[in-house]
């Protein structure tokens, strides 16, 4: 079994991709990777409890070819903080499968994009201008085309169009000269268009847009979890303190991923893009002795005697930015603290293909300090939508 794994990150250059992806051929029985950002950033030491530890995913990773490099925390940090106009990252390994979540942050000017409810890229954008704003809400893809054309402003072209609203409002490629300047739509840059479009679908994808008036920060200030919707509503990320739940309904309903978060000291598992389970991961002391992004795929579905076991698990690797302290998990997690019936539901849900990503980033990037803000809805009033046709 050999691991193939090629991505060039391009500059930073507005006229062209930020990314070039080769195609990724990892186990014949994984899932074909496609799309994949995120941060990273891990810091452990090694485990001292190494029962716990192997329940989970402390097991000899399987590698006969160099991992993939993704950015340090600082790296990601000045990556993000330094986007341009027309710039977007775009990291396809971390979550190859699941339904897509887009956010749009009016406030931030970006689209964030999750798949199976971890992020896998950021883009700058343009939104609609003053008088011809985008409006905010929790939307679904209805119609997608290659090549559009605006059927009221002078047929200008909207390349990539992904119709959010009857009425006009869509994803498309455009100018992005670095603050609102749409007629209502969500602008981005050609080659990020490109590549969203190819893996949004009518029925797999949600569109959340955004503001400081309309969202909590979870929402307009995403961090590496999607935010779920309910009723027709964007909430924030589950956190849940010390508390842990497990609630899988249908094992069969689509891929695994599992998240460890070092800055939460938690672990968050979700399938088909909704989150079934968080539980307590680490301990605050164990979260201090590494740093970094690791991204693994499961390449052999654990065995029911072992699901409840400390046999090590078989791991592809994916991505390092810290390849120093080791290639398996083992090594760059450290110590885990998983309640023992969690880990047992975990084992047992794992497959061929489930996706292990560990992070020094929290759930949000911004600490919520208050719970003063309305969650945006579905109910819209038609006087506050702009009225563009397109």
């Amino acid at each position: 079994m050999r691991a193939m794994i090629s991505l060039v990150l391009a500059p930073f250059d507005p006229s062209m991709p930020v990314y070039k992806d080769a195609p990724l051929d990892l186990h014949s029985r994984a899932k074909r990777f496609q799309l994949s950002w995120r941060h990273g950033s891990l810091r452990m030491d090694s485990m001292m409890h190494l029962p716990l530890a192997l329940g989970l995913l402390l097991a000899a990773a399987l590698v006969e070819a160099a991992p993939l490099q993704v950015p340090t925390p600082a790296e990601l940090k000045t990556q993000l903080d330094s986007l341009k106009p027309g710039q977007f990252l775009w990291y396809p390994q971390v979550s190859p499968v699941g339904p897509v979540t887009v956010v749009v942050s009016l406030t931030e000017q970006r689209a964030y994009v999750y798949r199976n409810g971890i992020a896998i890229g950021v883009s700058t954008v343009s939104s609609g201008k003053p008088g011809r704003e985008t409006p905010t809400g929790v939307f679904s893809i209805l119609q997608k085309k290659i090549e559009h054309k605006s059927s009221l402003y002078n047929s200008a072209p909207m390349p990539y169009m992904e119709r959010l609203t009857w009425d006009g409002i869509a994803l498309h490629a455009g100018h992005l000269p670095g603050y609102p300047a749409s007629h209502g739509c969500v602008r981005l840059p050609l080659e990020f268009a490109k590549k969203l479009y190819e893996v949004t679908g009518f029925s797999s994808t949600t569109v959340i847009v955004s503001d400081t008036h309309s969202a909590p920060v979870e929402v307009y200030h995403p961090g590496v979890l999607a935010p779920t919707v309910n009723a027709g509503k964007a909430q924030g990320p589950l956190v849940l303190n010390n508390q842990q739940f497990w609630n899988d309904p249908d094992p069969t309903a689509g891929p695994l991923s599992i998240l460890i978060s070092r800055a939460d000291l938690r672990a968050y598992v979700f399938r088909a893009g909704q989150l079934i389970g968080s539980a307590p991961a680490l301990s605050l002391e164990s979260s201090r002795h590494r740093s970094g992004m690791a991204v693994y795929s499961l390449l052999q579905r654990p065995s029911p005697l072992a699901a409840d076991s400390a046999l090590p698990l078989h791991w592809s690797m994916v991505a390092l930015s810290n390849p120093e302290y080791g290639d398996t998990p083992y090594e760059q997690l450290g110590q885990l603290n998983m309640p023992a019936e969690f880990r047992g539901h975990l084992r047992a849900a794992m497959d061929v293909g489930t996706m292990l990503v560990i992070t020094d980033w929290a759930s949000t990037r911004d600490t919520r300090s208050n719970g003063e803000f309305t969650v945006i809805s579905t109910e819209d009033s038609e006087k506050l939508k702009p009225l563009v046709k397109k």
